[in-house]
């Protein structure tokens, strides 16, 4: 089992640490500038807690106001209103006002496709 995972874990590099310059250059010049990493990062964190994703889901068939997703989700509304706040000050929900109720729906398509596209992916056999 041992010589297993050491042999494993010599596949996962080189033998011969060479990087190819060109290569590198190339895609040096293609790198994402450190402000979009750290967006992109706190977008996934934003959508890696299961409270959030269960909002996500729900929203992804229709819209929903916050008493709604409360009894959907068996949470408390405040629970409710502070993960939902948490999507939208990532811009991953909106939100209108009707009446004395707050009804919430995904901000637009991009995050009916991250969502579908990261579900389609965990799906997969």
């Amino acid at each position: 089992m041992v010589a297993e995972l050491k042999e494993k874990a010599i596949c996962d590099i080189c033998e011969v640490f060479n990087p190819d310059n060109q290569v590198v250059e190339v895609m040096k010049e293609k790198e994402l500038a450190d402000e979009v990493v750290y967006d992109l990062a706190e977008l996934f964190k934003t959508m890696g807690d299961p409270t959030r994703i269960k909002i996500l889901y729900a929203l992804k068939e229709r819209e929903l106001c916050v008493c709604d997703l409360s009894e959907l989700l068996e949470m408390s509304a405040s629970a409710i209103s502070h993960q939902l706040r948490v999507l939208r000050n990532n811009k991953l929900v909106k939100y209108r006002k009707e009446g004395r109720s707050v009804y919430y729906s995904l901000d637009d398509d991009h995050v009916m496709c991250l969502f579908g596209q990261g579900l389609e992916h965990v799906l997969e056999d």
